[in-house]
């Protein structure tokens, strides 16, 4: 049965700690000798999100589902959750990322992970600003681990995190550069000839394909001390624009339905810059997506509200709020087109 129901008020965070970095600029360079990997037209068919069962009724359910989610745009009703959901009072504790030790592996002083959700290293439970996000939507768990862009110092930590917990899956959704700031180190090699050499991993960049909104990058990372290799896939997001959101949502439709389709293995890992706004967007339009195809409910509001109680901050803004209702709306409008 359809159904669609529908709260931190931080525009943005005063205190990050930017790395200026000259002018805005893609890092990653059009290298040969590879092979495509899939086409635009397969990116279309996915972006074409239809339920499992289709019939008169569920029409008349995505219909009415479309009419409340209108309505509810063309007032001020949005902006109320958003900010019921800023207001809204989460008692989690920061320790672990304030430790004096840790501080340097933060990318952002006031962005941390809740020391009840943080993603552990090794038997030692080391740190990284990472935290784990654990989804609820009509009986079924989604599984994320959304962490900030790597620095520098914290490459040989991101790749055992994705290593210890079985990821395939990397979804990235910023430059490496973007209005002149560093918004996420370069953790992989940029030539297919020679790999990335860390403390514990060498990472192999095996084949890449640039799209039209998105980057895919096929890794083998391989652990030193056990030679033992872990196939990864990268897809970066590179129409999202320095402020604000995409101008359209088809772009970022095709790039989190081919993340889904090529997830397989442990959490899905998502990050942007800081891992809490555009992360936190991307997280709540696959919940979405995969509840449309199942012919579920969803809540906005609450898949939202369910990923802040596990990391602060998440969904950062009331435009990428909005955000989340008009990729929503245009799924539904376009899926009353088909046939």
């Amino acid at each position: 049965m359809w159904t669609a129901r529908g709260p931190f008020r931080r525009d943005r965070w005063s205190s990050e700690n930017e790395e200026p970095a000259g002018p805005s600029q893609a890092l990653s360079p059009l290298l040969s000798d590879t092979h495509k990997i899939v086409s635009e037209g397969e990116l279309h068919q996915l972006a074409q999100i239809r339920p499992l069962i289709f019939n008169f009724h569920e029409q008349t359910a995505i219909k009415d589902c479309l009419k409340m989610l209108e309505k509810k745009t063309g007032t001020y009703d949005i902006m109320q959750e958003f900010m019921a959901l800023e207001l809204k009072n989460l008692p989690g504790e920061f320790n672990s990322g304030n430790q004096p030790s840790n501080r340097e592996k933060n990318r952002y002083r006031d962005i941390l992970p809740y020391d009840s959700t943080r993603v552990p290293l090794g038997k030692s439970k080391d740190y990284i600003n990472a935290s784990y996000i654990r989804i609820v939507n009509c009986g079924q768990e989604y599984f994320y681990i959304a962490t900030q862009g790597p620095l520098l110092s914290t490459i040989d930590d991101f790749w055992q995190m994705v290593l210890e917990n079985n990821c395939n899956v990397i979804a990235m959704i910023t430059r490496e550069i973007e209005g002149g700031v560093i918004k996420c180190y370069p953790y992989w090699p940029i030539s297919l000839k020679k790999p990335l050499e860390l403390k514990h991993f060498r990472v192999f960049l095996e084949n890449y394909q640039i799209l039209q909104c998105f980057i895919i990058r096929m890794f083998q990372v391989v652990e030193k001390s056990t030679g033992t290799s872990h196939s990864v896939k990268q897809l970066q997001f590179t129409k999202w624009p320095d402020h604000g959101t995409p101008a359209s949502a088809d772009s970022f439709i095709k790039y989190v339905r081919y993340a889904r389709k090529s997830h397989l293995t442990g959490p899905m890992v998502v990050h942007c810059s800081a891992g809490i706004g555009r992360t936190g967007v991307f997280l709540c339009v696959d919940v979405v997506f995969c509840a449309i195809v199942k012919n579920c409910s969803f809540n906005i509001m609450d898949i939202v509200a369910q990923m802040r109680e596990q990391r602060s901050g998440m969904v950062q803004t009331k435009e990428q709020y909005h955000f989340c209702y008009d990729i929503v709306l245009k799924v539904l409008r376009k899926l009353l087109t088909l046939d």
